[in-house]
């Protein structure tokens, strides 16, 4: 059974910063697919809007390098590739002056009433520019939305400063600060494995799991992103952000029904019951690493410190870190959540491991062998997919032997082509005024909360990260930090 495509209403999607690597690999891919499945109107526009002056035509010319770059050839119907190039428009706009607002508004006065989506994948420090500049030349209508790209700020105050910003010409209703992991089919998968089955909830608790792994794990480096990395680091470009949102998939009680605000309030309460970490116990919950030269796939790779801008020979910024996490709730008391990112690592995976607890008592004996805890794995990329871990009996005479094996749901086989990309379901999301899927105001500043004083704690520590060879799981000490509880970091054994 195949899910039904609904079109969207009309719309103008602005895409500010509409010639950047961002627009031209994810978002203009992403809006091509939802062409060629029948889900965008007519006659809705795309307007690309960046400094750089540009006729339209060399504009749908970048495009359509950008679509045969990252859409697979099969799907490049000419027909439809020639209908969507065709919505396409360009317009250069001086974002932190007056140049270019005017002709924008008049390229898309004539759609008062459609939906009116502004994307700002641009830095974030032209958001402000950007929605004031909105706002002055009368942009703004009651159907406007606002897309903000990552990173909020890199920290609380810059944050804040933001958001205080936008929030000057902005109602929140009209926000939308994305996450594309919140996108992601498997993502969505949790959410319907907790709430639309009985089965998990009457166990989703302390007194049945052990322990929760979160990994996502990268074989890249820093990829010509050098400059913006090395002020950033792991915590701040996946854990504040991305893992911590997944965590709170995981932890979060039922909300009341699925509305943007009853899911986003039990998510914020997740985030606010985090145990804090700081000076006081950093050193035992925290793991910091940065890759040196080694191999990957049998081939050599270079050091974080080679790939930086020349002259760089020594920088602090963490490209690995592991942790444990607590969330100090009834349902939660006790479980420690394992959190690890990184880069240049074994494999590129994402992941959420649940880690049930033993049996009470075994009643077959030492012959049987043992009976390993069940497990969920749930599977963001690759091979996207749940896999349940259970014992079962080893065929055959002789008594009971046992042996673990998963009950496997490949969303491949399972449902056969491809998943769509994260960004095709947020895009369709922000036209359909469906904010359930990111982020509010309260719940990033109340994650940068719980994630400044580690980065201050280090920074005062002097705590530099441990080397590891690329190629490699991390630092030792990251082993270290979950086998003291009596656990290991998880291995697909299939």
């Amino acid at each position: 059974m195949t899910s039904r495509i609904v079109a969207v209403d009309p719309f103008d999607l602005v895409v500010f910063g509409g010639t950047g690597d961002l627009a031209h690999r994810k978002l203009f891919p992403s809006l091509f697919r939802r062409e060629h499945d029948g889900q965008i109107s007519e006659p809705s526009r795309i307007i690309g809007v960046s400094r750089r002056e540009m006729d339209a035509a060399h504009f749908r010319a970048d495009v359509k390098k950008a679509l045969e770059t990252y859409v697979p050839e099969e799907e490049l119907d000419k027909a439809i590739v020639k209908r969507f190039l065709a919505r396409l428009d360009y317009v250069a706009v001086d974002a932190t002056g007056d140049d270019g607002w005017e002709d924008l508004k008049a390229h898309i006065a004539d759609g008062l009433d459609r939906v009116r989506a502004f994307y700002l994948a641009t830095s974030p420090n032209l958001f402000d520019a950007i929605t004031h500049g909105l706002s002055k030349h009368s942009l703004l209508t009651p159907k406007t939305r606002v897309v903000l790209e990552k990173p909020l700020g890199h920290d609380l105050a810059s944050a804040q400063e933001i958001n205080s910003a936008v929030a000057d010409v902005l109602p929140e209703s009209q926000i939308y600060r994305i996450d594309h992991y919140l996108g992601k089919e498997t993502v969505q998968n949790l959410m319907a494995l907790r709430f639309a089955n009985v089965l998990f909830e009457p166990v989703w608790d302390s007194a049945h799991v052990r322990h929760v792994q979160i990994t996502v794990a990268e074989k890249v480096g820093v990829e010509g992103r050098g400059g913006y990395y090395d002020h950033s680091g792991a915590l701040r470009d996946m854990i504040q952000n991305h893992m911590l949102q997944l965590l709170c998939l995981v932890a979060m009680e039922p909300p009341s029904t699925m509305q943007a605000d009853a899911l986003r309030d039990e998510k914020l309460k997740v985030l606010r019951a985090l145990k804090p970490i700081d000076e006081t116990n950093v050193r035992t919950l925290t793991v910091r690493g940065q890759y040196r030269t080694g191999a990957i796939d049998g081939k050599s790779v270079p050091g974080y410190l080679d790939e930086l801008e020349d002259g760089v020979t020594e920088s602090a910024t963490e490209t690995f870190v592991a942790l444990k996490a607590e969330v100090q709730t009834w349902r939660w008391a006790g479980v420690p959540f394992y959190l690890r990112t990184g880069k240049r690592l074994p494999s590129r995976v994402s992941e959420i491991v649940i880690q049930f607890r033993e049996v009470p008592l075994s009643i077959f004996g030492s012959a049987g062998g043992f009976l390993a805890p069940n497990r969920l794995v749930i599977r963001l990329q690759p091979d996207e997919g749940v896999k349940l871990y259970l014992m079962i009996k080893d065929p055959g005479p002789g008594g009971m032997r046992f042996r673990e094996v998963p009950l496997n749901l490949s969303f491949a086989e399972t449902f056969k082509g491809p998943n769509p990309d994260a960004y095709e379901r947020l895009l369709m999301d922000v036209i359909r005024g469906n904010q359930a899927l990111f982020m509010r105001r309260d719940e990033v500043e109340a994650a940068w909360v719980w994630a400044d004083p580690i980065l201050e704690a280090w920074s005062r520590l002097g705590q530099k990260p441990a080397s590891y060879t690329a190629g490699t799981w991390g630092p030792s000490a990251a082993v270290a930090l979950i086998e003291r509880d009596g656990a290991t970091w998880h291995e697909d054994p299939s």
